[in-house]
């Protein structure tokens, strides 16, 4: 189901809403919504997929039967918060990006942003802008892009070799934002769209927070080493006080905790055992779809698969 044609290249927020509940009524998808899943277990002697539900609008558990069973719950289920010595000292403020609303609550603060994905230089971005002294941990090589070179990418890659599309993307990014490394942001080796394509890692695309880092109004530091009180030290020595933290330190998948019986298809952090493209099948009738690291375009190649595959079994069973 494409979208309208006079949507935007960058579609809002309230048209992509509207997509959506479109699509659940074209489809006549039913959604159970306040419905958390608490087991999925295989009954081997029924050949069929138990599921315990807990619907919170009702205060009833439900059991659901299913011949087949697609795992969808995404990679990014639950806040991951990395392990500091001290941490649990902090007097400060110490939230997870997923709790952050905006930088005016902080401002005149100092404020220490741990993570430097996407959620992080924006939200670097939004501390600055509204006053916080702001530093933020770049700790791994990004590649750092414009929305514009991330659409130019994605509509090569019909065309053209992923190394060739990042060569073309390196240059142009260059000629965009200069030599990063004097400012504590070095590249990876291998380029944006074959990072992506073998790590599901995404580059950073630039809102501003690259322009605020050079003029110092954002500082980068190393890898922390410990947390004294409010007192923070870096790799190398040195200090800073801070009085909140902002880890922008992504999510993790929770699938180990209630789906049982898929040895064969996740391990023990929730994601495929095998590699992609043939990550989207397990035994007795599960799957798993986005669960790949492979952005939107994967997601879709799991759910035709999928789908695909399923109408094959249930052929077979017909005829």
């Amino acid at each position: 189901m494409p979208y309208p044609a006079d949507t935007p290249t960058y579609i809002p927020k309230n048209t992509f809403i509207k997509y959506v509940d479109d699509y659940i009524e074209c489809f006549a998808i039913h959604p159970r919504y306040l419905t958390v899943v608490e087991s999925s277990t295989y009954d081997f002697n029924g050949k069929y997929w138990s599921i315990m539900a807990h619907d919170m609008a009702k205060c009833k558990i439900v059991n659901y039967r299913a011949k087949f069973l697609v795992v969808a719950s995404g990679e990014n289920s639950v806040e991951n918060i990395p392990v500091i010595p001290g941490l649990e000292n902090f007097p400060g403020v110490a939230i997870h990006s997923s709790c952050y609303k905006s930088g005016i609550d902080y401002s005149g603060r100092n404020v220490l942003v741990i993570g430097s994905g996407n959620s992080g230089m924006e939200i670097a971005y939004d501390l600055a802008s509204h006053g916080a002294n702001t530093s933020i941990i770049i700790r791994s090589p990004i590649h750092v892009m414009t929305k514009e070179l991330i659409r130019l990418g994605m509509t090569l890659v019909h065309y053209l070799p992923l190394k060739m599309i990042d060569g073309l993307l390196l240059m142009m990014a260059n000629a965009v934002f200069g030599d990063l490394s004097r400012h504590g942001i070095t590249r990876p080796e291998k380029g944006p769209f074959v990072l992506k394509s073998e790590t599901g890692r995404s580059a950073v695309i630039d809102v501003g927070t690259i322009g605020l880092i050079k003029k110092d109004k954002i500082k980068v530091h190393g890898r922390i080493t410990k947390i004294k009180g409010k007192t923070i030290e870096f790799e190398g020595g040195k200090e800073a006080s801070f009085d909140a933290i902002v880890f922008a330190t992504g999510y993790k998948s929770t699938t180990n905790s209630w789906l049982k019986n898929d040895e064969d298809m996740l391990n023990s952090d929730g994601v495929p055992k095998k590699e992609f493209p043939n990550h989207w099948k397990g035994a007795n009738g599960l799957y798993s779809a986005g669960l790949g690291r492979r952005g939107l375009a994967g997601i879709a190649m799991d759910a035709k698969n999928i789908a695909n595959d399923i109408k094959r079994s249930i052929d077979s069973m017909c005829s």
